[in-house]
């Protein structure tokens, strides 16, 4: 929310000046594309948005074709309309191609990456740098120090965006429209890259949300006229993952004076705030970073720190060469802690954190484990932070858990050991992660046996070996792609060993899934309660 409401100016500006969508406008992340959405045919189903079978929270190229490109991730901007506009150029087309980025998002490598292409290039290409020094948390490192400098005058330096060759100009005020509009016809007619930096203020006209950016950022329901948010419920509820996370971090960290920190631009998100408030000088927000985050772990862990490097699963996808080169083959043990693995929610194909099982599981000298609850969490943390052989992935879901009493005492997990959570006949479920409390409850009445295998990677292979001798019917369930998963590592297990048992694989299936809420998402492909009871008593 607050992200759209600070360049209202700009996107009229935008959509004044330039013929869109012949002229093609590239939003980053696409947090910030609200009111273009509205200007372009999506006014009377706005209320739809992050809806199931509603429009997308993002820019999306089949749902209008003033969505130049389809984001989630930061950072793509520059490259994607850089690229555009060299095609442009090949096919003799005279178009306008526009990136619009925030200050956090062209700190990230990639932006780095297309700005020193295009510099090189005679593309006609305008990089304007929406600046209001905060992402979803406040921006970081150096860059952002610059931007500062630049905005108070005091900028002895060459100014950085001339110097990789770009036609500076700016800063503006981004919300005096007739200067906005001035300045982009002016552009209009200058050749090759061009930059034009303007200051925003994120949640530009609605006080709480200038106020409380963060949370402002997305705060879920408020009162349309006050602009207050909703009361919050009362009830003791569980708490969220990422919380757990944020909490026991703390905690382990004033026993282990070598525990460390990491996120890339989410310390909010991943709740590592805490770490930072209480230990500062050991808890790192990189800013968008993901590959530098993965490298700089693997750097302190080379030095005998134990770093927890928190990030979103479906961020980490970012940083695969770092940790198969830098973390995996060199045995150093860092810790990751992935949030958000599984269906997300209203975030949608972008954000669902249902590949990293594949694209970990293949990779040597890695353990992957997925706590089925908030206990199993603190515990595995824990037990990581005595020194393991090998790096560990630690995944678990977005949102609350299911244990109120959660802040037990610790105690170690043996790696590669999963546990029997219900005896029974007929068939057994093997589950992994939060996904063993839709089993739970889907088997209650069913006599059936159900085990949390805990482990994807090394597999607990003596208890499989005991499930496959004693039961016909093997079914796996999973928050994650049925391809390349835990069920397919329980497919290859059974054909290593020659076992002929009738194995069932659920999972998330071989399609982007859009959004929706999860509950929503797992009725759609069939991981909730009522369609996990059908499936088991038709094997019965």
């Amino acid at each position: 929310m607050g992200a759209s409401l600070g360049v209202v100016e700009l996107t009229i500006a935008l959509h004044y000046v330039f013929n869109t969508p012949k002229d093609q406008l590239i939003w980053d992340v696409g947090h910030q594309a609200y009111v273009h959405k509205i200007l372009t045919g999506r006014q009377d189903n706005f209320h739809t948005n992050r809806q199931l079978g509603g429009i997308s929270g993002f820019p999306k190229r089949d749902e209008s074709n003033y969505d130049a490109f389809g984001v989630g991730h930061a950072s793509t901007s520059i490259s994607a309309a850089l690229g555009m506009a060299i095609a442009s150029q090949l096919k003799g087309e005279d178009k306008h191609h526009i990136a619009v980025i925030g200050d956090a998002s062209i700190a990230g490598g990639m932006a780095f990456e297309g700005l020193n292409h295009a510099g090189v290039t005679n593309a006609n290409l305008l990089v304007i740098l929406n600046d209001n020094a905060i992402g979803i948390d406040p921006s970081v490192g150096a860059l952002k120090m610059y931007l500062t400098n630049v905005k108070k005058g005091t900028q002895k330096q060459d100014n950085i965006f001339e110097a990789l060759n770009f036609d500076y100009s700016g800063p503006i005020d981004g919300h005096d429209i007739d200067t906005i509009i001035s300045e982009l016809n002016r552009l209009k007619t200058v050749k090759g890259p061009k930059f034009l930096h303007i200051i925003t203020k994120k949640g530009k006209g609605l006080k709480q949300a200038e106020v409380d950016q963060v949370k402002y950022h997305a705060p879920g329901k408020f009162d349309a006229k006050t602009g207050d948010l909703a009361a919050k419920s009362t009830e003791v509820q569980p708490p969220k993952y990422q919380d757990v996370f944020g909490y026991t971090i703390v905690e382990l960290a004033k026993q282990n004076k070598n525990i460390v920190g990491i996120t890339p631009a989410m310390p909010t998100g991943s709740s590592l705030k805490y770490m930072m408030e209480e230990i500062p000088e050991r808890a790192f927000d990189v800013g968008i970073a993901e590959q530098h985050a993965v490298t700089l772990a693997a750097g302190m862990a080379t030095q005998g720190l134990i770093p927890f490097c928190n990030i979103y699963s479906t961020f980490l996808q970012r940083a695969y060469d770092q940790i198969i080169h830098d973390v995996a083959l060199q045995k150093l043990p860092v810790i990751f802690c992935l949030d958000r693995a599984g269906l997300v929610g209203e975030d949608g194909a972008t954000h669902h954190g249902v590949y990293d099982l594949s694209y970990l599981r293949c990779i040597p000298n890695l353990i992957i484990f997925a706590p089925r609850n908030e206990v199993e969490l603190r515990n595995i943390m824990y037990t990581a932070q005595f020194g393991l052989a090998f790096p560990i992935a630690i995944r678990y879901p977005r949102g609350r858990g299911v244990t109120i009493d959660w802040k037990q005492p610790f105690s170690k997990i043996e790696i590669a050991k999963g546990v029997q959570l219900k005896k029974g006949k007929n068939l057994a479920v093997l589950s992994i992660g939060s996904m063993a409390l839709n089993v739970t409850e889907a088997i209650k009445y069913l006599n059936v046996s159900h085990y949390d295998m805990r482990f994807i990677k090394p597999l607990d292979e003596n208890l499989l070996h005991t499930i496959f001798k004693i039961y016909d019917i093997i079914v796996t369930v999973e928050d994650h792609a049925i391809k390349g998963g835990f069920g397919s590592a329980i497919l290859e297990f059974a054909s290593e060993n020659g076992y002929k048992n009738n194995i069932k694989t659920l999972g998330i299936p071989d399609a982007f899934i859009e959004h929706g809420s999860v509950d929503e998402l797992q009725e759609l492909v069939g991981l909730d309660v009522g369609n996990l009871n059908t499936i088991f008593t038709d094997f019965l």
